[in-house]
């Protein structure tokens, strides 16, 4: 039977484009279009959807009010359809904290060219979210950063490499709160598109103990300080004297994903070996399990996030289906694994 779709936008082009999307798609069913949230909660209880694709900007309820309201009272997988703007991206974490699965810009009204692409992009994120395992997704809003965990002064010598996809927003912050001020330098690839790599970085940076910042190419690794690979580049790390420096490119898509993880960890594998500690967090298909494969080989310690807290199980099944995950560690017991890896293998400061 195919996946039952509920869309909800006040735009009637954007509502006919998505149908049109989602019907062309055997594997997909439009069962109703919303205008607004209040119509759209009389069509949940009529249709019960599978998944829901939500507008966030609409008139009477906008759509995390309604998201929030939907998540209380009846849990059901959501795609966002976010706006490419600075309030549209902030818009679109808060989203994924309360409990949305992913998100997909907002088309191009008027522009056919890429529109197959488009398609094929939303109806992939409706089927994946379809599987998503959303009563685990737990809001953590409105808090300060947790407090410090006790670590010692820990060198740039040891780097933390986090790789995820759907579900990863909210398992990553949940990583990076943990994070003590004098933690390793951290580098972290999300596949997220461009224009909202900076947006996920700068909210980061404001919740927790640690700097956090979309990474331009050039930087220096050092302690306490977390790099996010940019929309449209794989972020690289390089070996520059006694340092790490982070490098991006513009190399084809793995896995159909710019950034990708695999790319990365490789290049982790290959300046710093058994100085990396690895985890492979929430996300659909196999990015990242044989670049952890590759670390795991070079001496690195690998952790993969285990079924039960994943939001979809798919990348680290896939680590640990290859041997690479020398640990499959709840989420909620991830950073203290990786801060203890660190700890463990010692080290010198670097100036």
């Amino acid at each position: 039977m195919p996946i039952q779709v509920l869309v909800v936008d006040d735009s009637a082009l954007i509502r006919a484009l998505l149908k049109e999307i989602i019907d062309n798609d055997p594997a997909l069913s439009c069962v109703g279009c919303a205008p607004d949230a209040y119509v759209a909660r009389d069509m949940v209880k009529q249709f019960a959807p599978d998944v829901i694709t939500l507008d966030i900007e609409m008139p009477r309820m906008d759509g995390l009010s309604f998201l929030e309201k939907l998540m209380a009272a009846r849990p059901t997988p959501v795609v966002m359809i976010s706006s490419l703007t600075e309030s549209g991206a902030e818009a679109t974490f808060r989203a994924m904290e309360l409990g949305a699965v992913d998100f997909v810009a907002k088309p191009k009204l008027g522009i056919r060219e890429g529109m197959q692409d488009y398609a094929e992009l939303i109806c992939h994120k409706i089927k994946v979210a379809r599987h998503a395992c959303i009563k685990r997704i737990r809001s953590e809003t409105g808090q300060t950063p947790s407090t410090p965990l006790h670590a010692p002064l820990l060198s740039t010598e040891k780097v933390i490499a986090i790789g995820a996809s759907t579900g990863g927003t909210e398992a990553i912050k949940q990583v990076l709160l943990q994070m003590p001020a004098n933690s390793p330098g951290i580098v972290i690839t999300q596949h997220m598109p461009a224009g909202f790599t900076r947006s996920f970085a700068e909210r980061l940076d404001r919740m927790c103990h640690i700097r956090v910042s979309e990474a331009q190419g050039g930087e220096r690794i050092l302690p306490g300080h977390a790099f996010i690979a940019p929309g449209g580049y794989h972020m690289l790390v390089e070996r520059s004297g006694a340092n790490y420096v982070v490098r991006l490119d513009q190399g084809p898509a793995e896995h159909g994903h710019r950034p990708a993880v695999d790319p990365m960890f490789r290049s982790l594998a290959r300046c710093a070996g058994r100085n990396v500690i690895a985890a492979l967090l929430t996300g659909m298909g196999k990015d990242g399990a044989s670049g952890m494969q590759q670390l795991r080989a070079a001496g690195a310690h690998t952790l993969a996030q285990d079924e039960a807290s994943c939001v979809v199980y798919g990348m680290p099944r896939e680590a640990v289906a290859l041997g690479a995950a020398d640990e499959v560690k709840a989420l909620d017991e991830i950073a203290a694994s990786l801060l203890l890896q660190a700890r463990q293998r010692g080290g010198g400061n670097r100036v």
